[in-house]
């Protein structure tokens, strides 16, 4: 896939982000993992599908007029060209499409209703991240099984990765074990477990590592600034952007 040129002759790629616990960092990673592909010259559209709380919008610091909701309720005359009306820009170049405005909209949205709104979208992109909730619920298995790759992230806490390995296990039940790449975030932070235990805990040898940096984490948070835009040359920078080259060179 080369960036922009095939984004109307090939069929995007879904990445999906998923944990088995949460505030392990899924939000961070999906908005800056979009900011970094886009920077590769790739179309990107983030599906926020934290459906009840979601905050990806708040993260990128966009104040979006339409959200997911607005698609579901035009589903039946829902194309292509509605559905990017429905997308907040970005600077980046990144699209989003958010959670809805209010929770109690969450339960409007069917399995049916996602299917045909990923199908718009994954025509119209090179990738399509979706940012999801902790663990398993109804969405998220609909998401995963329809993945082409799966990046179940968690840290170093005991709690984190033996509900990851719990999670590892569902997938490979499922047959899903070769989309999934594990990412260990905030890798380098102080912790009884180091880094270097996690292949051993989960029983996997092929990890990518995302180190700790609170500081600038925090920070763009709260200015809604992803960190790839203006940290390059931080090592949390980089570890990003190497994994963007990973799904890319796999494209």
């Amino acid at each position: 896939m080369i960036g922009n040129q095939n984004a109307t002759t090939k069929r995007g790629k879904m990445i999906v982000i998923c944990s088995a616990k949460g505030g392990v960092g899924k939000t961070v990673l999906t908005t800056n993992l979009s900011v970094a592909l886009s920077k590769k010259k790739f179309k990107t559209v983030i599906l926020d599908s934290c459906f009840q709380f979601g905050n990806i919008h708040l993260v990128m610091d966009l104040k979006p007029k339409f959200t997911i909701k607005d698609a579901v309720d035009q589903i039946g005359d829902l194309n292509k060209n509605l559905l990017t009306s429905y997308l907040s820009s970005h600077e980046s170049g990144v699209k989003i499409l958010p959670s809805p405005p209010s929770p109690e909209y969450a339960d409007l949205i069917t399995s049916e209703s996602l299917n045909k709104v990923c199908s718009l979208l994954l025509d119209s992109c090179d990738y399509l991240l979706i940012d999801t909730n902790a663990g398993l619920p109804e969405h998220n298995l609909y998401f995963i099984e329809k993945a082409d790759e799966i990046l179940l992230i968690t840290d170093l806490e005991m709690t984190s990765l033996k509900n990851t390995k719990s999670m590892l296990s569902i997938f490979d039940a499922l047959n899903l074990g070769e989309k999934v790449k594990i990412v260990v975030n905030r890798s380098t932070m102080k912790s009884l477990l180091k880094s270097k235990d996690v292949p051993k805990i989960l029983e996997k040898e092929s990890l990518h590592y995302i180190p700790n940096n609170f500081e600038i984490v925090s920070r763009s948070i709260n200015i809604g600034m992803p960190f790839v835009m203006h940290y390059r040359r931080k090592d949390i920078t980089k570890a990003i952007f190497h994994i963007a080259d990973l799904l890319s060179t796999e494209s």
